[in-house]
């Protein structure tokens, strides 16, 4: 562990795998204590568990950030456990259906809104006042290359990430001088579960989307949870207010 957020605390939402899980435990080495919540309580377990046997401390809570009580109850719950809150990855997400606008299921749409827009706002909401106590802190939302582009087929997820911008932006503006830097990150095609859940049911489409990507492959979630560290850091001090565009160059074309 390299020490460098000693004594800091930090909240990663959708924590049970993929990206959370790859970025708790980064944080973690970086010397960070860590919540991780999820409404996978098996994933948050093993989540738990690596940071733990690597030398690191952690603590999970179940919570479904669609849900603002429950929202309100997880950052409860990272006081009582470390009393403060230095950092927050706000990256609970669903990729919701595949379908165009005019054939996208009303349910699916409320569904993906609610999680990828009301969750980060419920998140930002009641992680705010906690860092407020303590003089500030650093929130990561996490967006999407579908947040700065339109995504075929997703309507939602598109609309989802794009809100998620916006909300960053706005917050970033409110807190700054509060001493709360606010930014969002923004990946293409990522190596995560959810990803490799949709190539399982068309094993030529990693090949189709390694295509779309001029760097020719796919992101991974080290990679992201390497950005949130850096822009936590002092070294992103002065970076508020953005969004992080991972995309391998696909919008450079």
């Amino acid at each position: 562990m390299t020490q460098s957020f000693d004594g800091k605390v930090a909240l990663i939402t959708g924590g049970a795998s993929g990206i959370g899980r790859v970025a708790a435990q980064a944080f973690a080495r970086e010397g960070a204590s860590i919540l991780v919540s999820d409404f996978d309580t098996d994933g948050l377990r093993e989540t738990v568990r690596l940071i733990t046997i690597a030398g690191g401390k952690a603590a999970s809570v179940k919570a479904d950030v669609t849900q603002a009580s429950d929202v309100k109850a997880m950052v409860a719950e990272v006081q009582h456990c470390y009393g403060r809150l230095d950092f927050a990855l706000n990256n609970a997400g669903i990729d919701g259906a595949r379908a165009r606008t005019a054939d996208y299921p009303e349910d699916i749409w409320k569904q993906v809104l609610d999680v990828n827009l009301s969750g980060v706002f419920f998140c930002m909401k009641y992680e705010i006042p906690l860092m407020l106590q303590h003089g500030g802190g650093v929130i990561i939302n996490m967006s999407s290359v579908a947040g700065v582009t339109g995504f075929v087929a997703h309507s939602a997820y598109t609309a989802s990430k794009h809100g998620v911008i916006g909300l960053t932006k706005t917050a970033a503006l409110e807190y700054a001088k509060m001493g709360i830097r606010v930014n969002a990150i923004c990946p293409c095609y990522t190596r995560t579960p959810m990803v490799e859940r949709i190539v399982s049911l068309e094993p030529a489409l990693a090949e189709k989307l390694k295509s779309r990507i001029p760097l020719g492959r796919l992101g991974t979630p080290e990679e992201i949870a390497a950005a949130a560290i850096y822009l936590c850091s002092d070294a992103g001090s002065f970076i508020n207010g953005h969004s992080l565009l991972m995309d391998g160059g696909i919008m450079a074309e």
